[in-house]
């Protein structure tokens, strides 16, 4: 425990977010003693009725701040138009429709080219290779993401891999929930080296 004490990662959520794509990167890392910040994007219509003020909702209904970990010990949450890039070591992109959403606002897509311009830890799982792909970065990057999404990654021009994670670089990839453990364990080994 502890060997990322001093390291901070950003964890983008938004709307429709794969519930565990979040949840066990934000425990896993945060118990090997990093600061989380789980960066906020509110742009877009949640998946159940809108209410002002209503939490960022996941595809399976965990809500973002989640009721059950208190804010401050394991997280804090920034909205993403004030996180910069200098506080944080890493970026984590979950999947499920949020990168979508995440795509859509100019400045997440800034800040996803300028950590990778940067060589700054990009890892991303499931549908979150669609923000890559937006900010244009994956140009012969080794990469793989959820299956369907490798004709677009081919068509952004990254080399296609079938893997349960894929480490190009400062880029890590990982296909589903299923590889979860190997992603999180890619993040940790790419941090600590």
């Amino acid at each position: 425990m502890g060997t990322l004490k001093g390291k901070t990662v950003a964890i983008l959520v938004a709307n429709e977010f794969e519930d565990m794509e979040v949840f066990y990167p934000l425990l896993r890392l945060s118990e090997e003693g990093a600061k989380i910040i789980l960066g906020l994007v509110t742009l877009g219509a949640a998946p159940r009725p809108y209410l002002p003020g209503k939490p960022i909702t996941g595809r399976y209904g965990l809500t973002v701040p989640p009721p059950f970990l208190k804010e401050g010990y394991r997280y804090t949450t920034k909205s993403m138009a004030e996180l910069t890039l200098d506080e944080v070591d890493a970026v984590v992109i979950p999947g499920g429709f949020a990168p979508d959403v995440l795509r859509r606002d100019p400045k997440v897509v800034e800040f996803i080219r300028s950590a990778v311009a940067v060589k700054k830890l990009v890892a991303t799982i499931c549908h979150g290779p669609w923000l890559l792909f937006t900010a244009d970065v994956v140009q012969g990057v080794r990469m793989t993401a959820y299956a369907s999404l490798k004709s677009d990654a081919i068509h952004a021009g990254a080399k296609w891999v079938d893997a349960p994670v894929v480490r190009d670089g400062a880029i890590i990839t990982s296909r589903e929930v299923d590889d979860l453990p190997d992603f999180c364990q890619a993040i940790i080994g790419a941090l600590q080296g």
